[in-house]
């Protein structure tokens, strides 16, 4: 008896297909008698727009092949046009002359679930594909090309693919009468986990990400961060090698490089000197007024460019002036010789005029216990002359 009333219960609540079949095949039958004309000239139709998508998505592959960069705007309508599916060309063509044809409600009804579920994943290929060309395009621009970019990409292309097929998924749901409420708060959920669990990792991708996009400099750049100098050999989704100045190799996170203040150097135009040249008070006030222009002509014969060449301050032991200039480029090796052959013309035109550069003096007073200053050189006792009968005495 049980039995018999658990048979039952299943045959209730699994439908039962085949009348559905049966009402679907005698509506089509008699469909396809009564509108055979129509239904004629709907495939007619549906065949010309078909073979049109057909040619619309060879053209997008003849853009992409007339572009020789590669990365330009041809290259990415024409490979979105290009990934268009068939099975979206023919629903497109289905959904299109189906109204003319006047088919039953329910052949009408799969009709149009199968356009939306065609269209809305199509809408997610295509949206990917214009996202992925257009970061392409961005770092293409500029002829940037390098493993970093590759991986970047593909990371990139896994990340907007899974964005966007589970929208179109979501959709789809939706517009099937299911509660994706639930759905959509789970992968709220889920993705918030997943950020705080590998903040650190995404943080340093998203900071790969900007230098790639951004591009404050590329391998091969000579930049200053923090106390390094360097050359940037390698850039990568995790870190940044930069060959330091100094021989060894310095591995830094690209979140902690982008925090600080970098200076890329190697697109400088030139290179400032700036000296401080000291003058001993005792020099006559005509020479140090001189001094400027003299100073203009040893940059000047030095193919620099002058900057500045003007008194300074009263130093501690001399008049200060500063002499500034620049060297054309960003080779410092060629700026350091520049900079050695100003000095040395420096010390030979003083030489000349007898200008002296004084060594940092300093005189220390010492105070005996009654106040009275104690001289720091022994007191020479005055010399009493004799005289010639007094020394016969």
């Amino acid at each position: 008896m049980s039995n018999t009333a658990a048979a039952n219960t299943s045959a209730t609540a699994r439908p039962d297909l085949g009348p559905q079949l049966q009402v679907m095949w005698n509506d089509s039958a008699i469909w396809f008698q009564t509108h055979w004309l129509q239904i004629l000239i709907a495939v007619a139709v549906a065949t010309g727009i078909v073979l049109l998508l057909y040619f619309l998505r060879r053209m997008g592959v003849k853009l992409c092949e007339r572009d020789p960069r590669h990365t330009g705007w041809p290259t990415v309508f024409g490979r979105a046009i290009s990934k268009t599916g068939s099975f979206f060309i023919i629903m497109a063509a289905a959904r299109l002359v189906s109204g003319y044809a006047q088919p039953p409600a329910v052949v009408m009804t799969t009709i149009e679930f199968l356009w939306t579920v065609a269209a809305v994943f199509q809408a997610a290929i295509w949206a990917r594909e214009l996202i992925l060309g257009f970061i392409e395009h961005r770092t293409g621009a500029e002829g940037y090309r390098g493993e970093a970019l590759i991986n970047a990409m593909g990371i990139i292309r896994l990340l907007v693919t899974v964005a966007l097929f589970a929208i179109a998924l979501i959709v789809v749901l939706d517009n099937l009468g299911v509660n994706v409420t639930g759905l959509v708060a789970g992968l709220g959920v889920g993705g918030i986990a997943i950020g705080l669990a590998a903040q650190g990792i995404f943080a340093d991708l998203f900071a790969a990400l900007s230098i790639i996009f951004d591009k404050p400099f590329r391998r091969g750049d000579k930049v200053t961060y923090d106390q390094t100098t360097g050359v940037i050999e390698a850039i990568g989704l995790k870190s940044t090698r930069i060959r330091a100045f100094t021989g060894e190799e310095r591995i830094i996170s690209n979140k902690q490089l982008l925090d600080k203040e970098i200076q890329n150097i190697t697109n400088r135009d030139h290179i400032r000197i700036q000296l401080v040249i000291g003058v001993a008070y005792e020099t006559p006030p005509e020479k140090l007024e001189a001094l400027p222009d003299m100073l203009t002509g040893i940059v000047e014969a030095a193919n620099a460019t002058l900057a500045r060449a003007s008194f300074e301050a009263f130093g501690a032991s001399s008049v200060d002036f500063a002499l500034w200039f620049d060297i054309p480029g960003n080779d410092w090796p060629t700026a350091h010789k520049i900079r050695d052959a100003v000095m040395i013309e420096v010390l030979r035109r003083f030489a000349a005029e007898k200008i002296s550069i004084p060594y940092p003096t300093q005189t220390t007073y010492t105070a005996a216990p009654d106040g009275t200053i104690v001289m720091p050189y022994p007191e020479v006792q005055p010399v009493r002359r004799v005289d010639k009968g007094e020394d016969e005495e």
